[in-house]
């Protein structure tokens, strides 16, 4: 059965442009990142990203970007020139929202003095500084370059250099670690004063060094006991955790991702890049990019690698599965109005899941037993 979406309601439009090289693979990356060699190719990068626009443009379809995201691989290993070059060549071929939030992710490893301030003149407005821990021991069982010291310096020069909204992504339940030891990696990220701190679980995906040769990690009692403590701690600094693995200030919750988490359409530029577009005849696309980056530089006419259209079945899933990862879900409204399904679709398992008190009433949001138990909720759509 195929799904339909209203044609006169376009979900919000995003970009995610991916930067495939990284300075060495981590052991726990499932990512499409490869290992860069003595220099990268920036200009040759860039007028492949320019190029892959051009073949996409009519996916826009005139309509506004919202946010962009910058992900990898390393983007912080780009230079600043290469960004200004690339975001002159986007503002060309496409238009931006006003003020649209545009983040790009750097890593503590790979960050010159400078580099910071070229990245705000180039037009970012937002870092993701993945700083993962402050231990050492910890760094290095995660395959870090960086210690505790560099993550430091990294995330001031960045405040320094104007960026006063920035997220700082860390994992717990590593190799080893206590709860003493993951409340000292907060604490030391509150420090910074952070807006948005990305928290999630370690977790061992197929296709990775860790996968193959699994560490030893915190077994669930304790990654319960490190997952409260470290929620109590957020709370009582003031953040909220809207979303499963995301906390952040009053009103610093990250634009880009909330589009994704709730059902909107991003466009995908860059080796490996996944997009979703939404078209006026009610059909709904996932498409991907070439992974290879050689492949990708070399290829000429379109570099998009596959696409299908999502069935109502996938819809279903895929909406509830962003959705409900939400603290506060969404309205109910939403589900029709992005899937192009009526809400009876799913009226059964919505009753079931109520009496169960899995989700809240008249609103599409999990309980706190669902938030939980969100995988065996979500199996009952499947």
């Amino acid at each position: 059965m195929a799904s339909t979406v209203p044609a006169r309601v376009a979900p919000p439009l995003s970009l995610y442009i991916h930067m495939p090289w990284c300075v060495r693979k981590c052991p726990y990356c499932d990512f499409n990142s490869h290992t860069a060699g003595d220099t990268i190719p920036e200009a040759a990068y860039l007028n492949a990203l320019l190029e892959d626009l051009d073949q996409d443009l009519a996916l826009a379809s005139g309509r506004t970007v919202e946010t962009v995201f910058i992900g990898g691989g390393t983007p912080s290993l780009m230079s600043g020139d290469f960004y200004h070059k690339l975001f002159t060549g986007l503002r060309e071929r496409l238009s931006f929202r006003d003020g649209a939030e545009v983040t790009l992710e750097a890593n503590p490893g790979t960050l010159e003095e400078g580099r910071f301030r070229a990245f705000r003149e180039a037009g970012i407005n937002r870092l993701s500084i993945g700083v993962q821990s402050f231990n050492g021991a910890h760094l290095k069982a995660l395959g870090r370059i960086h210690d505790g010291t560099a993550a430091h310096r990294a995330i001031e020069s960045a405040k320094q250099a104007g960026f006063d909204n920035f997220n700082l992504d860390l994992m717990h339940g590593l190799p080893g670690q206590s709860p003493a030891e993951a409340l000292a990696d907060l604490r030391s990220a509150t420090e910074h004063e952070p807006p948005h701190i990305s928290w999630y679980q370690l977790t061992l995906e197929p296709n990775t060094e860790f996968y193959s040769r699994p560490p030893d990690l915190p077994d669930d009692d304790r990654l319960w006991e490190i997952s409260q403590q470290g929620a109590t701690f957020l709370r009582q600094q003031g953040f909220d955790n809207y979303e499963i693995s995301a906390w952040c200030k009053p009103g610093k919750a990250s634009e880009h991702n909330l589009n994704y988490w709730t059902f909107g359409d991003y466009m995908a530029l860059g080796a490996g890049g996944h997009g979703k577009i939404s078209f006026p005849d009610g059909s709904i696309r996932r498409y991907w990019k070439t992974r290879q980056p050689e492949a990708y530089l070399n290829r000429i006419g379109s570099r998009t690698a596959g696409r299908h259209n999502l069935a109502a079945d996938d819809l279903t899933l895929e909406f509830l599965m962003n959705a409900l990862r939400l603290r506060n879900g969404v309205e109910e409204a939403l589900f029709s109005e992005r899937t192009g399904l009526p809400l009876a679709s799913i009226a059964v398992q919505l009753e079931q899941l109520r009496n169960d008190q899995l989700l809240v009433n008249h609103r599409l949001q999990a309980t706190d037993l669902g938030q939980r138990y969100l995988n065996s909720l979500l199996e009952r759509f499947v």
